[in-house]
């Protein structure tokens, strides 16, 4: 071994220990063992890596781009894909073809990615929040206040998401920022359901009745005790829904209710190329194949994440 390695050698020893010497030390080697774990998925590590490449490109869309979004030339209307066999080689046109204004779809998917990253990372942050406060609240207090949170919860359950997510569109109006709010107010149910799950197996623990005996207060016991011990459970379950979110969100476009144009979101593009499915198969195909690849993507790594961080599954 060289002497280069000798810190790297001594960082991994450090991360493998079994026997820790602090708190810090400890997390530190929990992390590091589900990575190590994580890895060896390759199936988990194909879609962490689809998802890295979609926020770099989401990040340098400007750059990559190879024209303007917004921009329109009718004269290069619904043009074919570059490697399209019987397409006129004199014709000017874009990688991915273009669609019925002209515009080019391959930089259209490029901006695209923002507005489907927005819309996940802000419904990630919103409804598993929520749920976990309502579901943690539910199961630690018990009595009516857990039969209302539970009954409320169950309502929005009884409604397929995407209809209720339709219906509060309708209410609040059309747009990209109504469509986040529509999709979180109805996407928060399971997590209540899985923090109150996880609440009623720990509330009667013994360090959670030593905690109480020490003067703690509920807040204290629900934030700083409970809600570190349900984070890996919403974590998979945030992971294996954000393909979910995202077919919510593109079915919003699709229907004219969510990103308008001439946003390039694309479920809009869906929109606008069924008109022209079969003549014109690539102003449809390619931002299906985006949603495709990137629902997949979240897919498999919350089946990684899940094998990793949910001690249940583990077990069996």
């Amino acid at each position: 071994m060289s002497l280069s390695d000798t810190p790297k050698a001594g960082l991994r020893a450090w991360l493998l220990t079994d026997t820790p010497t602090s708190r810090r030390h400890a997390r530190a080697a929990s992390l590091y063992q589900a990575w190590l774990s994580l890895k060896g998925n390759h199936m988990a590590m194909l879609g962490l890596g689809i998802l890295i490449f979609l926020v770099v490109i989401a990040a340098l869309a400007s750059v990559l781009a190879p024209s303007d979004p917004f921009i329109q030339d009718l004269s290069l209307r619904l043009t074919p894909p570059i490697w399209q066999a019987d397409r006129d080689p004199g014709i000017e046109g874009y990688i991915l073809g273009s669609d019925s204004l002209g515009r080019d779809i391959l930089s259209r998917l490029l901006y695209g990615s923002r507005i489907t990253l927005y819309i996940v990372t802000l419904v990630a942050l919103m409804a598993p929040i929520v749920g976990l406060l309502v579901g943690t609240i539910a199961g630690y207090t018990g009595g009516w206040i857990d039969i209302i949170l539970m009954r409320i919860t169950d309502i929005f359950l009884a409604f397929p998401r995407l209809i209720l997510a339709l219906a509060f569109v309708a209410t609040l109006g059309a747009g990209i920022e109504n469509a986040v709010l529509a999709i979180s107010l109805t996407a928060w149910p399971p997590y209540a359901r899985i923090a109150r799950a996880e609440t009623l197996t720990i509330r009667n623990s013994d360090y959670i009745h030593a905690v109480r005996l020490q003067g703690a207060g509920p807040m204290r016991i629900i934030t700083k005790h409970i809600w570190p011990l349900c984070i890996s459970s919403l974590v998979v379950r945030v992971t294996l829904d954000m393909a979910g979110i995202i077919l919510a969100a593109a079915g919003l476009g699709f229907l004219g209710l969510g990103a308008q144009p001439p946003s390039p979101e694309w479920g809009a593009m869906i929109s606008e190329g069924r008109k022209f499915i079969l003549d014109h198969w690539w102003v449809a195909t390619m931002p299906g194949l985006a949603i495709f690849t990137v629902s997949l993507a979240f897919n498999l790594l919350g089946d990684g994440l899940r094998d990793v961080l949910d001690p249940k599954d583990g077990s069996q």
